[in-house]
């Protein structure tokens, strides 16, 4: 088909468009006005132009005609939007009745004319394009050059010029319409429209086009930029409204929210039609909408998992789900998302197969390819894994990779996803090892034993590995695939094995263990997304289910997945078509029923008992001697007569379904039916070491020992009779189809373009056929002649009642529900009025909608301004209370700080004044004691000298010459002076070392980083300093030593002088010697006192300074403050020093004293010697 060029879609419809139409492609669309159709050819501008230049006239009759033609079932048109008929409707003029619709098609037409209900004929000399058919099937459009009776010559877009009967004509929608987003848009609703407007779209990976309710989705087999965040933001804030799985997701939240009801998207299509991919978009924007609680991670991560363990590669698809599920995502009262439970519907016999035997060209399931490509060493060698060319199950088909897929890393992808899903490590291990022991299993290989045909298994590598990985002995494991046990009466009886027979207990045995651990995956991914108490009854599901097959041989796999692909098409019709109509007829709605292709006498060839298609292959796989052959004799015998079944040669039969007839091979029908694993087997399960095949065996112990009921129930049958693979899985369809029933729908219909995967590669037959095997013309035509909107008496009068200009509360509903409906001037033709229900057309409910919201709104705004004014009236009182409440808190609050801070303060005061007080009592002490000790010093001294005045009076008296008395040598005391003036000087040296230091303790202080050093520093100059001050006085005192003892020495000689000279002048002379030496002594003893003050308080310093030290580097625990002791020492050192040098000089003061008098004495005493010495010379 030939492609039409102009301006986008999106601007090319414009003018041909209702007045309140709202555009879906863009969004920023808006709603736009339009010129009436009859008014010219404003809607037609865009058509082709024939040569001859006769179409202005043309275009317009075409567009009267088309629209306004009551000979046409023209009931599709957008110029109408209604589906009624002319003469029920009022009387208008001549403009308006070009604009109505025709009316409905008979419902006594057959397929073919309801397909071609919009091309009845009429006059194609006004028709400017039209579609035409050609040989080989495929429609092109056309621009009719002339008509002639009957016949009319159109050109092809290639040039061609053809003759052809008017009536094999289509009618062809205006280039207008050219790619609208939504089929009900299209004026001529017909196939090649249909189809010309999808591959439109296509072309412009415009993927996504609404059929009404339904979402129409081509697999475009390449990327395409329309999802993401970005997208999904602007779905969530309804800025795009254009076609899309995320409108889909968005609407099925909003109805759940709205409604309280369950939803469900049901996606379906042909296998490789992109219906998980779909299901995984629309799975991420519920993840993104509902997200918050972490679970919504969990959900998504469950994807790689079940396609890795139940998707493969066929022939048509490489990613083929083999399996169905239901994913049923659970919400919180908040719209989070809180839980989620996935439900299989698998038959084991799809599991089985594809594990066993894989047809050329296709590959088994995904995990066994990524185990082998992406098991990291130790996996390996603790699985003893090979590549994948070493296993039989694998290489059969001579397909071991996809392109552009990296089995490595999607291994990698599982193992993250396993994680997520909180699968331990030892779990994942332990799965790990069944998927190697299933493959090792098909390496086990049987040698003859005797000669007839028996066998038993090899013990080679294979055997010992199988045995090893499921735990059980290999002669257990040898016994279980070359025997079987069987009970006779009383006896059990070991039966050898065929080849076959060996083969396919082997086979049987791997297809149950991967069967089973599937099963138990699906059981821990639920165990982690378990809803539990947050369960709030909200749920959205999401179907994704194997697609219809055909393929050139169908065999047992492809007729289950038709089988349940028929269901799934019952549902579709059910509430698409079904109880669509059935609600406009039970509710009395002036309806013209629409025909649609009805698959329940398909549907009941299968399900029909006890003649039907699962009834008579349970009937004949029970019976031992039973074969295909025999089965497809039967099926010929009992069902002949049904229009949708007919009997092919040998054992083939054929099934006309929904989606086409297909011819199924009944080669092994019976095999697979049956339930091939032994009890022998499952004990061997059992008897293992591992706990998976334990749980495995389980399992199917518990299943078979399940009663067969309810509508599984055979005639006949025993109550524990065991379930064929057939029934098992029309169990699990119908508990599927029930879960679906209870929930509100959204239909996805998934369609292949091509069979090759070919991005861009449109096939109109293959396409066509999908279309129709939907139904998707029909959904269209109900859509849009239908009421889509429907609401009870009742839920409308209370959900717009309030809108009524005047009172209405004592009305019923229904006289309620008409009064809005004429206040709102809503059109007769745009509702209808049923006994229980009122039932709108599409985008009716929308106004009234929105006035709702606006009155809402504006009730709302004027309730939060009135609200807010009683909130700040409330909160202004509330204040001015806190206020007047925290004013008297706070007082009484400071009131008792204030009087526990007096009470403080004059214990403070108190305590001081005893401290202070102490302190200068103890002052005054040291002051007094300092005082009495100077005193009397001093009084010594001074009655000493009174004393030694008195006796020189008396000596003078007594006639001696004063001075020839001599005490003491006048050399002793000027040697007495010298040295107080050099302890003067040390002194004073001392004093300005102590400056020194001060200024040393001043610059420490303010460098406290460098604090202990400078410390340590101060402390060895303080010492040094003690020690020189120490030596000085040492020095000192000895030299007062060395001269008492000269002194005394000297007295002694003195002494004798003196008495030889009393012995020659009397003993008048003792006195004055005696009373020379009571100075000295006392002058001797006051400089021993201050020695040994000076020690004393050298040490006290020195340890006290030593202490602090240590306790301000941290050596020494102490709870006072070093630094301020610190300073307290050294203001006491300095205090002592004054004191110290005051008492100094004063001792100084007192030795110039006495050497003054001893100087006297000295004279007196030279005098006296000199005489002396001249008496005797004389």
């Amino acid at each position: 088909m030939s492609q039409k060029t102009g301006v986008p879609p999106s601007h090319r419809f414009t003018k041909s468009l209702p007045v309140d139409f709202r555009f879906m492609g863009s969004p920023t669309s808006d709603p736009i006005g339009y010129a009436d159709v009859n008014s010219g050819n404003n809607g037609v501008t865009s058509l082709s132009v024939p040569e001859n230049g006769d179409s202005g006239g043309k275009v317009v009759e075409r567009v009267e005609n088309g629209v306004a033609d009551t000979g046409q079932a023209n009931e599709d048109s957008p110029y109408s939007g209604n589906a009624m008929l002319v003469e029920d409707r009022p009387s208008v003029g001549d403009e308006d009745l070009d604009s109505a619709a025709a009316p409905l098609p008979s419902v006594s037409k057959s397929n073919i004319e309801r397909r071609w209900s919009d091309i009845t004929s009429y006059a194609t000399k006004k028709k400017v394009q039209s579609w035409f058919q050609l040989p080989n099937g495929n429609w092109e459009i056309g621009r009719i050059m002339s008509t002639s009776g009957t016949e009319s010559v159109i050109a092809l877009p290639d040039g061609k010029v053809l003759k052809v009967n008017s009536d094999s004509l289509i009618p062809a929608n205006p280039d207008i319409l050219d790619g609208v987003d939504d089929l009900m848009q299209l004026s001529y609703l017909n196939e090649p429209s249909v189809l010309f407007n999808l591959q439109y779209r296509y072309n412009q990976d415009m993927i996504y086009t609404k059929a009404g309710p339904v979402l129409v989705a081509i697999n475009p087999f390449k990327e395409v930029s329309l999802y993401g965040n970005d997208y999904i933001e602007a779905y969530k804030n309804k800025s795009i409204e254009s076609p899309h799985v995320y409108a889909i997701a968005d609407t099925a939240i909003r109805e759940m929210t709205r409604d309280e009801v369950n939803q469900s998207i049901i996606i379906s299509g042909e296998s490789g039609a992109g219906k998980t991919e779909t299901a995984k978009i629309a799975m991420q924007y519920l993840a993104a909408l509902g997200g918050g609680s972490g679970i919504e991670y969990e959900i998504l991560k469950t994807n790689p998992i079940l396609e890795a363990f139940g998707n493969a590669k066929t022939l048509r698809n490489d990613n083929s789900s083999r399996f169905g599920k239901l994913i049923e995502i659970h919400f919180s009262e908040t719209g989070k998302i809180s839980g989620a439970k996935i439900q299989t519907c698998k038959f084991i016999f799809t599991t089985e197969s594809r594990v066993v035997q894989c047809a050329e060209g296709e590959r088994s399931y995904h995990i066994f390819y990524q185990l082998c490509a992406g098991a990291p060493c130790a996996l390996r060698e603790k699985l003893n894994l090979k590549d994948v060319d070493e296993y039989k199950y694998l290489k059969q088909s001579n397909c071991h990779f996809i392109t552009g897929v990296d089995d490595a890393e999607q291994f990698r992808i599982v193992k993250e996803a396993l994680d997520v899903v909180h699968v331990s490590k030892e779990d994942q291990e332990s799965v790990f090892a069944m998927l190697a022991a299933v493959l090792w299993l098909g390496n086990v290989s049987f040698t003859m034993t005797d000669n007839e045909n028996h066998v038993e298994a090899m013990a080679d590598e294979s055997l010992i590995n199988v045995a090893k990985l499921i735990g059980c002995d290999t002669a257990d494991l040898n016994m279980t695939l070359s025997t079987r046990k069987m009970r006779v009466g009383n006896d059990n009886i070991v039966q050898k094995l065929t080849l076959s027979q060996a083969i396919d207990t082997r086979d049987a045995l791997a297809k149950s263990i991967y069967a089973c651990l599937f099963e138990w995956l699906a059981e821990q991914i639920n165990k982690s997304l378990a809803v539990g108490k947050r369960r709030t009854g909200r749920s959205i599901s999401i179907l994704d289910i194997y697609g219809f097959e055909s393929f050139d041989r169908n065999s047992f796999e492809q007729f289950c997945i038709n089988y349940a692909n028929e269901r799934l098409q019952q549902h579709f019709n059910r509430h698409l078509f079904k109880l669509e109509q059935e609600e406009y007829i039970q509710d009395g709605i002036d309806w013209a029923k629409v025909d649609f292709d009805d698959n329940q006498d398909c549907l009941n060839l299968f399900e029909r008992k006890p003649l039907g298609l699962l009834s008579l292959l349970d009937e004949e796989s029970t019976f031992p001697n039973g074969t295909d052959f025999t089965f497809a004799n039967k099926l010929k015998q009992h069902l002949n007569s049904n229009n949708c079944f007919r009997g092919e040669r040998e054992k083939a039969f054929t099934v006309c379904h929904f989606a086409g007839v297909v011819t199924y091979d009944t080669t092994g029908f019976l095999e697979k039916n049956r339930d091939l694993l032994h009890l022998d087997s499952i004990q061997l399960l059992s008897s293992c070491s591992c706990h998976l095949p334990q749980t495995f065996a389980s399992n199917m112990l518990n299943q078979s020992e399940k009663p067969v009921v309810g509508p599984l129930h055979k005639a006949g049958g025993a109550d524990s009779q065991k379930l064929s693979v057939a029934t098992k899985f029309k169990g699990q369809l119908f508990q599927l189809m029930q879960r679906l029933e209870s929930t509100t729908p959204h239909f996805i219909r998934c369609i292949k373009p091509n069979n090759f995967q070919s991005p861009g590669s449109y096939e109109q037959g293959l396409v066509l056929q999908q279309l129709r095997c939907c139904g998707v013309l029909e959904v269209v035509r109900i859509s849009r002649s239908g009421f889509p909107t429907r609401m009870s008496h009742q839920k409308f009068a209370r959900r717009y009642g309030f809108l009524l200009l005047e009172n209405v509360a004592l009305q019923d509903p229904l006289s309620v529900s008409v009064a809005i409906l004429h206040q709102f001037n809503i059109l007769p033709e745009m509702y209808q009025v049923g006994y229980t229900k009122l039932f709108f057309r599409t985008g009716q409910i929308g106004v009234l909608e929105d006035t709702r919201n606006q009155s809402l709104h504006g009730i709302l705004r004027v309730q939060s301004c009135f609200r807010g004014y009683q909130a700040r009236c409330n909160f202004k009182e509330l204040q001015r209370g806190i206020a007047t409440l925290q004013s008297f808190v706070r007082g009484e609050k400071t009131r008792k700080e204030y009087a526990v801070l007096l009470q403080r303060h004059r214990a403070a005061v108190i305590i001081q004044k005893q401290i202070k007080g102490r302190n200068a009592r103890k002052t005054f002490k040291n002051i007094s004691d300092a005082s009495i000790v100077i005193q009397s010093v001093i009084r010594g001294w001074l009655v000493r000298r009174c004393s030694g005045d008195l006796g020189l009076r008396k000596s003078g008296d007594s006639k001696v010459n004063e001075s020839d008395e001599v005490l003491v040598k006048s050399s002793f005391l000027a040697e007495l002076q010298r040295r107080v003036l050099k302890a003067e000087a040390a002194l004073r040296e001392k004093e300005e070392e102590n400056d020194i230091l001060h200024q040393r303790l001043q610059q420490y202080e303010s460098r406290w980083s460098e604090y202990e050093l400078k410390m340590n520093s101060m402390e060895e100059v303080w010492q040094k300093q003690m020690r020189s001050l120490q030596s000085s006085l040492s020095i000192a005192k000895k030299s007062l030593a060395v001269d008492e003892s000269e002194r005394n020495s000297d007295a002694s000689v003195n002494a004798s002088d003196d008495r030889e000279y009393s012995w020659d002048t009397g003993s008048n002379h003792k006195g004055p010697e005696s009373n020379g030496l009571r100075p000295m002594s006392a002058g001797l003893s006051v400089i021993s006192r201050l020695s040994e003050e000076f020690e004393q308080r050298s040490q006290v310093f020195g340890d006290d300074a030593k202490f602090l030290v240590e306790a301000k580097s941290g050596q020494v625990e102490a709870s006072l403050n070093p630094d301020r002791e610190l300073r307290r020492l050294k203001q006491m050192f300095e205090t002592w020093k004054k004191d110290y040098a005051t008492r100094l000089r004063e001792t100084k003061v007192v030795l110039n004293k006495l050497g003054n008098e001893e100087g006297a004495l000295d004279r007196v005493k030279k005098k006296w010697w000199g005489r002396r010495n001249s008496t005797r010379y004389n």
